[in-house]
């Protein structure tokens, strides 16, 4: 996960982060990030005999099987997104035979394919929505037979802090993003505000980041987050903000979030296992209670 309080969190829990699979112990339990690996990935842990969980996020995963069945149809794929982002190598990786990647609008002049009226295109799911929209309109410039993916591609938590910073920057002296720097929808919450009227934006990892100096001339100041970060670091913002003088606090809601996806199945059994153990040792204490 592209934010460095969670990544701290979870190794300070013991958890061990890497690269490749061969930086794991044989035997061992690996789990794929929520940005998605390649089937090569998925191949070499295999071959290691690692113990594996799959927590790749379902809206990627969806990107992958869209990659998959488009390739078996002999399409093209043109798929929008940062060259060497883990989740796009993860997606080019499904089809890199039918796959290129496209940066964005300066490279839709770059682009060949074999068969104009066997085209698609795919998107990662935390690019900026205007700047998607756009390279998809250069490239149906170009290929006027382009495809649409079958659903939207960008993930609904981006669109969404990307729909509601664009109500709020024209309002704002100075916006600031809670998200890491290696977090794609974070870096373009700021760029979006700034298009859109903010007169200043920043981004910080943690509320100690904030400079008293940003605030100079400033009434009126914007706090969004990336779709990644733990609401407790918004929190904290938002206090260091009232320390600052700015205490009112108005929200902005653009959309409510209530998508819920199930958890890897790995962790479901053992969940199930935990809960199993916890309702037979209720049942005893129950007794017991009773009992005294």
């Amino acid at each position: 996960m592209h934010n460095v309080h969670v990544v701290r969190s979870l190794e300070a829990q013991g958890a061990i982060f890497v690269d490749e699979t061969d930086e794991v112990p044989e035997g061992a339990l690996v789990i794929f990030s929520a940005h998605g690996v390649s089937p090569a990935v998925v191949q070499s842990a295999e071959d290691r005999g690692l113990r594996t969980i799959d927590a790749t996020c379902p809206l990627v995963t969806k990107v992958h099987k869209e990659a998959v069945r488009f390739a078996k149809d002999d399409f093209d794929i043109l798929l929008i997104g940062h060259d060497g982002h883990e989740e796009v190598e993860g997606t080019a990786g499904e089809a890199p035979e039918h796959i290129q990647i496209i940066n964005g609008p300066h490279e839709v002049d770059k682009v060949t394919v074999r068969d104009p009226e066997k085209v698609i295109w795919l998107s990662q799911t935390t690019l900026s929505v205007d700047e998607t929209m756009e390279t998809v309109r250069l490239l149906k410039e170009r290929f006027p037979t382009l495809q649409d993916p079958p659903s939207d591609d960008i993930c609904y938590a981006t669109t969404n802090r990307q729909v509601a910073i664009k109500k709020i920057s024209p309002q704002a002296d100075l916006v600031i993003v809670v998200g890491s720097a290696n977090s794609s929808n974070s870096v373009r919450l700021v760029e979006v505000a700034l298009e859109y009227g903010a007169k200043a934006s920043y981004r910080v990892d943690f509320a100690n980041e904030v400079d008293e100096a940003w605030f100079e001339g400033v009434a009126t100041v914007g706090v969004t987050s990336g779709a990644s970060v733990p609401e407790v670091l918004v929190k904290d913002v938002l206090r260091l903000l009232a320390d600052y003088g700015y205490g009112s606090v108005e929200e902005v809601v653009t959309a409510e979030e209530d998508l819920l996806f199930s958890l890897p199945k790995e962790l479901r059994a053992t969940l199930k296992q935990a809960g199993d153990v916890t309702r037979a040792l209720g049942g005893r204490g129950s007794r017991q209670a009773t009992n005294s």
